[in-house]
């Protein structure tokens, strides 16, 4: 296990990394005084994924783990700071709002620029560097790379889209991301084990994969991504409790889709 001040990544044996993005909840004191009190609660936080998803260490993948808040810098934004999602609301590379659209600083307190510039040197860059270099390995060792990257929301917020989210969206950037094959056999797995009404599903919905799954997705490379937006309360009870039989539930399907990428070949 290699632990830093930015992340922890537990290095397995086989060709799959999970990443885990925004699990962070730390916020240095210098950047917590200027944000509005709210905003010390990390309420978009993608609370306990980490707990939720430590079953992969035993399967012998790799687990990647920030230690900082979205709230600090967006793990899953390009360091441009583009859009995402063009034309619809979106949280920036060092967010400004909260996921319901409230500011998240108080006033005149933004980071300008060149703050984004430098938390994005301090935060981003390692756990970026942590991330290719993990990939980069396993495709040296394997010949290929699978990457799983792994979200959670709630499932209503107007702010960010309408109506009421699928419990699982699977992301793929419409099929670019990983080989149409690895991409038909995530629609199977799914339709094999959401049967029942709190395993909703949707594949390239509203969420297609943000900057990790758009970046390191390149099939002709031989690095597969595919990125997993889960509803809150798939595995949690309110407001952010983790629940050991909501869980336990939901784990199965999670570990089938994880299986179903490590016996696949290129």
């Amino acid at each position: 296990m290699s632990v830093s001040a930015i992340y922890t990544l537990h290095r397995g044996t086989l060709p799959l990394l999970v990443s885990l993005p925004h699990v962070g909840t730390h916020i240095p004191p210098d950047i917590a005084e200027r944000l509005q009190p709210r905003a010390l609660q990390v309420e978009d936080a993608d609370w306990h994924l980490d707990q939720l998803y430590a079953f992969v260490v035993e399967m012998g993948a790799s687990l990647l783990v920030p230690r900082h808040a979205r709230y600090v810098v967006d793990l899953n934004r390009p360091p441009e700071n583009t859009p995402m999602y063009p034309g619809a609301n979106n949280t920036e590379l060092c967010p400004t709002r909260f996921f319901t659209g409230e500011p998240l600083y108080r006033a005149g307190q933004a980071p300008d620029d060149a703050e984004v510039a430098a938390r994005v040197a301090t935060y981003w860059r390692p756990y970026h560097d942590t991330l290719a270099a993990e990939l980069a390995r396993m495709q040296q060792e394997h010949g290929h790379a699978l990457l799983f990257d792994g979200h959670s929301i709630q499932s209503e917020l107007p702010w960010l889209f309408e109506g009421r989210l699928p419990d699982l969206n699977l992301g793929t950037a419409n099929g670019s991301s990983c080989a149409p094959a690895l991409r038909a056999r995530f629609a199977e797995v799914l339709a094999a084990h959401t049967a029942r009404p709190h395993f909703s599903h949707v594949i390239d919905g509203r969420f297609k994969g943000g900057h990790i799954t758009r970046h390191y997705g390149r099939p002709a490379h031989g690095w597969h991504a595919v990125q997993m937006e889960m509803c809150w309360h798939c595995y949690m009870t309110p407001p952010h409790r983790y629940d050991a039989q909501r869980a336990a539930a939901v784990q199965p399907v999670l570990r089938a889709l994880l299986q179903a990428m490590l016996d696949w070949r290129p």
